[in-house]
């Protein structure tokens, strides 16, 4: 099994914004596999059960806020005896121009504070990661209101193949590897995937 995590944070305020852009290929991946996700009982994390590329997955939404996100993947994995190479992260990055994707085998956390949170609380950067770009606020505008802020309905529709990307890129993880689907997906622009 795997544990596909899309990292952002929960409620209704939080729905549709740059940070939350790892929720929405989790989503896309939910939809593709016509799963449904649900909390369990004082769990951290809204979870689901699916095939994801012909592989048993368990998609998981943590529900501690990104910068706890950590206290939700590790003992999702735990439980389950997953190492850490057994975890996909998805996730916002604002250093990314608005669409791009970089996905990585391992690493540090880059500035991401919810990446710092997994890595901390799994006690590994051992495990791949699918990066999404958002870009940067134009001018010196503060970061935490540009994460937390909603895309333009220009830019969500513009972000429609790109998450479907995101999420082609999770799939490939897990069928083929992430050095695989670095060299297919790294570094694609938005108009190279109308």
């Amino acid at each position: 099994m795997k544990l596909i995590v899309g990292l952002g944070n929960p409620g209704k305020q939080y729905e549709r914004t740059r940070h939350n852009i790892g929720f929405a290929v989790l989503d896309e991946l939910a939809r593709r596999a016509e799963a449904t996700f649900r909390q369990p009982w004082l769990a951290k994390a809204e979870t689901v059960q699916a095939d994801v590329a012909g592989q048993a997955a368990l998609l998981a939404k943590p529900v501690t806020f990104m910068n706890l996100s950590g206290t939700a993947v590790a003992p999702l994995a735990r439980k389950r005896g997953l190492a850490p190479s057994d975890v996909v992260v998805v996730s916002d990055d604002m250093e990314l121009a608005l669409g791009k994707l970089r996905i990585r085998a391992r690493g540090g956390a880059g500035g991401h504070n919810g990446l710092k949170s997994v890595i901390e609380q799994l006690g590994s950067d051992e495990f791949a990661r699918v990066r999404v770009g958002i870009g940067r606020a134009a001018g010196a505008g503060d970061a935490t209101g540009h994460v937390l802020g909603r895309f333009s309905s220009e830019e969500r529709r513009a972000l429609e193949p790109v998450i479907a990307a995101a999420a082609d890129a999770v799939e490939c993880i897990l069928r083929d590897g992430a050095e695989t689907a670095m060299n297919k997906f790294n570094g694609i622009t938005i108009e190279e995937r109308k």
